[in-house]
C-alpha cells in the first residue's frame, strides 16, 4: 500500500508589503513656515549688523525722491562732526525719552491713544527703521516690519549710532536729506557750527519738512523752536542725553 504523503502548507516570507506614507500637509506647511521665519530673522540680523559698521547711503524713500527729482542733496557726516546741541534738539523735539526706552515709548503710545490717534508716538528708532529699511506711508505691512525690526536695532546698535543714522537720513526739505545738507541749505554753515537756535529751528521743521522752513520760520515754527531750545537744555541737565553724549 502506497504511503500517503501530506503536503505542508507553503511558508510565507514574513515580509510585509511596503505601505505608502500618507502626505502630511500640515507638517510640510509648519516646516516651510519655520524656514521662512528663520530666513527673515537671519536677513534682519544681517541688515542691522551690517549697518553697525557700514554707513547706509540711501533708503527706499530717499531713492524714490532722487528718481522723482533727478538728484538729492545728502552728505554723510560722523556724529562727532555734528554740533552736540543738534542731537539734543532732535531728541527734545521727537523723542524726549530716547535714552530710557527700548525702541517703543509706551507712555507716548498711551498718550496718543488717549488723544484719539491725532498725535504721533514714533520713536527715533522707529523712524530710523522706516527711513533706512522700509518705506513711508500708513501701511499695516510696514508697521509690522517696523515693529519686528525696531527692537533688533535697539539691541544691536548703540543709542549714539541710532541718532547718528537718523541725523544723516532725515528729510529737512524737498530733496535735502541729512543734517549736513540742511545746515548748508538753510544757514550756509557746516553741521558742527550750528547754534542752539539754528539746531532748534532744524528740529522744529522735521515733522513737515516740505511745508516748513528753518530760514524763514513762521510764528508757529519760531515758538516751537523756542520750546525745543528749552527742552534740549532740560534733557542735558537731567541726564536724558547721557546715552548719546560722551
Amino acid at each position: 500500500m502506497a504511503r500517503r504523503t501530506t503536503r505542508k502548507p507553503s511558508r510565507t516570507t514574513g515580509r510585509k508589503s511596503p505601505t505608502r506614507t500618507r502626505p502630511r500637509p500640515l507638517r510640510w506647511l509648519r516646516r516651510w513656515i519655520l524656514r521662512l521665519v528663520l530666513l527673515v530673522a537671519g536677513l534682519v540680523l544681517f541688515a542691522t549688523g551690517l549697518y553697525t559698521i557700514v554707513n547706509p547711503i540711501t533708503g527706499l524713500y530717499m531713492k524714490t525722491e532722487e528718481l522723482r527729482l533727478g538728484s538729492i542733496d545728502q552728505e554723510w557726516v560722523d556724529f562727532d562732526q555734528i554740533a552736540p546741541v543738534m542731537a539734543r534738539s532732535v531728541v527734545a523735539a521727537e523723542d524726549a525719552n530716547f535714552c530710557t526706552h527700548w525702541g517703543f515709548d509706551m507712555a507716548a503710545i498711551r498718550n496718543a491713544i488717549d488723544a484719539g490717534g491725532n498725535r504721533g508716538a514714533s520713536t527715533l528708532t522707529q523712524q530710523v527703521v522706516k527711513n533706512v529699511y522700509l518705506w513711508h506711508g500708513r501701511n499695516w505691512t510696514r508697521k509690522a516690519l517696523e515693529a519686528l525690526m525696531t527692537p533688533v536695532v535697539e539691541l544691536v546698535w548703540s543709542k549714539q549710532r541710532i541718532l547718528e543714522v537718523y541725523l544723516n537720513m532725515a528729510e529737512f526739505d524737498e530733496g535735502v536729506f541729512g543734517v549736513d545738507a540742511a545746515a548748508h541749505h538753510y544757514f550756509g554753515i557746516g553741521p558742527d557750527e550750528l547754534s542752539a537756535r539754528q539746531a532748534a529751528l532744524l528740529a522744529a521743521i522735521l515733522p513737515s519738512p516740505k511745508q516748513r522752513s528753518a530760514s524763514r520760520p513762521t510764528d508757529f515754527v519760531s515758538r516751537r523752536a523756542s520750546a525745543i531750545m528749552d527742552g534740549a537744555a532740560t534733557i542735558r541737565a537731567d541726564g536724558r542725553a547721557a546715552c548719546f553724549e560722551d
